[in-house]
């Protein structure tokens, strides 16, 4: 089969690998859809956790059950499915408290062992879920809109009337559309290229362009306050955003060696709660209900659909110019 493959540190081939073969638990799935994450060109250059070389990257992946192994019930061959790609130990205080995706030993398909970047993929037969008539590429989404739950859950209960989102990128967009569908009024969200903004008003939020006006416009104005952007100066700035009693949430993935200044005695004084969340955890189920209600919305946030060998290259060069999420047809 042919496959995008990490064989060392900086490296990526477009090259041919055996079809794999499904063991006991298992299926192997033909991949349809699978999605480029920034996680992906991190993993090439070794800055993820703890990089497994050589390894076939993808994380973010659908398609239709090709084969079965021993010892699987209550799924057949031709199956479309998604694949939630984290595995844990299942023992560690982590998992016991229920947080797969903070397990110690965290694994991932497209992280420690082969993912959706090729033709096929053996997963465990617990990793997939149905996706009835869902198209593939929307339903690669789920792994990243999972991800947005999973940063949102620690707001369950919270009255959030106004957000606000720094970052139109595809994580900053999902995120804008899970809060609509939550039923936040007004999800802000605010960016410096007027492109991705126009992309986010046409999908219900409310764009603004970043500049000292939109700063002070909305300081202290919003019950949630999200960086999705990664940049550490961002992120320094979110409790400048939000009211009283009000939220922030440390999404983007910054520098693991950035460091910010927070005022103690703020958060103290104006009871505010800072959160930070990581990855996603089970939760595939539900993020196809949320892709599914926010239908073409999400569905828009996909810009460009490429053969597995263009992809090879991307990762290796430059990601086009006004992309969104840019995935693999296979």
């Amino acid at each position: 089969m042919k496959a995008v493959n990490f064989p060392g540190k900086g490296q990526v081939e477009f090259c041919d690998l055996p079809d794999p073969e499904p063991g006991s638990g298992e299926v192997v799935i033909r991949v349809r859809a699978s999605g480029l994450c920034h996680t992906d060109i991190e993993i090439m250059r070794g800055n993820y956790g703890t990089s497994a070389f050589p390894v076939v990257p993808g994380h973010e992946f659908a398609g239709e059950i090709v084969g079965i192994g021993p010892e699987v019930s209550g799924l057949n061959l031709g199956d479309c499915v998604v694949v939630d790609p984290n595995f844990e130990c299942g023992t560690c205080q982590a998992c016991r408290r229920g947080w797969a995706h903070l397990c110690n030993s965290l694994g991932a398909y497209g992280v420690t062992v082969n993912g959706g970047f090729a033709e096929m993929c053996t997963v465990r037969a617990g990793a997939v879920y149905p996706i009835g008539n869902m198209g593939f590429s929307l339903a690669a989404l789920a792994e990243p809109m999972g991800c947005v739950l999973n940063g949102l859950s620690p707001l369950a209960g919270r009255v959030i009337e106004r957000a606000v989102i720094f970052g139109a990128g595809p994580m900053g967009l999902l995120m804008g559309l899970a809060l609509r569908n939550r039923g936040t009024d007004e999800v802000i969200v605010i960016d410096i290229d007027e492109r991705r903004l126009q992309f986010a008003g046409n999908s219900g939020l409310t764009p603004l362009l970043a500049g000292p006006d939109t700063d002070d416009k909305l300081r202290q104005a919003c019950d949630l306050s999200v960086d999705a952007t990664g940049v550490p100066a961002v992120a320094a700035s979110l409790v400048d955003f939000i009211t009283n009693g009000g939220a922030a949430l440390f999404f983007g993935v910054c520098p693991q060696d950035a460091r910010i200044s927070i005022s103690p005695f703020e958060v103290f004084r104006r009871q505010l709660s800072l959160f930070g969340t990581h990855s996603l955890n089970h939760n595939i189920p539900d993020a196809l209900d949320t892709l599914r209600a926010a239908g073409k919305a999400a569905e828009r946030v996909v810009t460009h659909l490429l053969p597995l060998k263009d992809v090879s290259e991307i990762i290796s060069g430059q990601v086009p110019r006004g992309s969104m999420k840019v995935q693999v047809t296979i």
